[in-house]
């Protein structure tokens, strides 16, 4: 027998699916819909929590829960840009750029391979679509490589990727670590999604030519929207083409 908060969630979808709430529409309060289906609130909101999950309603922060537009898929490309904006091969998506100086401490001393309490300047890059966030970067690179002024929106054409890639020698390597993750709290807030979805969680270390590291980034995307792609290019000795 299924349970009550899935039966809520069941009859809720099928209003959407029926057009009864509209793609972008505010869904009643959440004390309105406990009273409709005489229910608890913790037992709506985690009907509402399957729903988050699979992607059909987002929850903002202080205005409600509302039908999700549809997420046009996006693919993170191995060895591509620095921030949220270059992993997405689409150019229906506008990125903010938050930046702040801090000092290195904990695990990104080790990842820039660099003392503690050095300079480094933090960007945060969130994507959007429409009014939607759709992924989030954060950009580590230390201070004297960091641009003077970034503007706090970027068009695509201009990512963040390329204003840095200005200020330093050419990437000899690119180290990137990919993991399937719950979303934490911060980036539930921030991508407005739920707790429970899996995100796709990148870890990206840029080295120069001259052995220092120069970037890390942290970048989350929302698994239902986002694939992750590698490309390896094998070398042909030239003896063997010649045979």
């Amino acid at each position: 027998m299924p349970s009550r908060r899935q039966v809520i969630a069941d009859d809720i979808r099928d209003q959407i699916s029926a057009g009864k709430f509209k793609t972008g529409e505010r869904l009643p309060s959440e004390a309105q819909l406990a009273f409709r289906y005489v229910v608890s609130t913790p037992t709506l909101r985690s009907a509402l929590a399957v729903l988050q999950g699979e992607g059909l309603v987002e929850k903002i922060h202080g205005k409600g829960n509302y039908v999700r537009y549809p997420r046009r898929r996006i693919t993170y490309v191995g060895g591509g840009g620095t921030c949220a904006e270059a992993a997405a091969v689409v150019s229906h998506l506008r990125v903010t750029v938050r930046t702040t100086q801090l000092r290195a401490h904990g695990h990104l001393v080790g990842l820039l391979g660099v003392a503690a309490r050095s300079p480094l300047t933090e960007f945060l890059c969130i994507s959007h679509e429409g009014e939607s966030p759709h992924g989030l970067a954060r950009v580590y690179v230390p201070r004297d490589l960091a641009p003077d002024d970034v503007p706090e929106g970027l068009p695509f054409g201009k990512s963040l990727g390329v204003v840095l890639a200005e200020l330093r020698p050419p990437l000899a390597e690119v180290q990137e670590r990919v993991t399937a993750r719950p979303a934490t709290a911060e980036e539930a807030v921030l991508l407005r999604i739920s707790r429970a979805l899996a995100v796709l969680a990148i870890t990206r270390v840029a080295i120069d030519n001259t052995g220092r590291v120069v970037e890390a980034a942290f970048v989350v995307l929302p698994g239902d929207r986002a694939d992750a792609l590698f490309i390896t290019r094998h070398v042909t000795d030239e003896k063997d083409k010649k045979r």
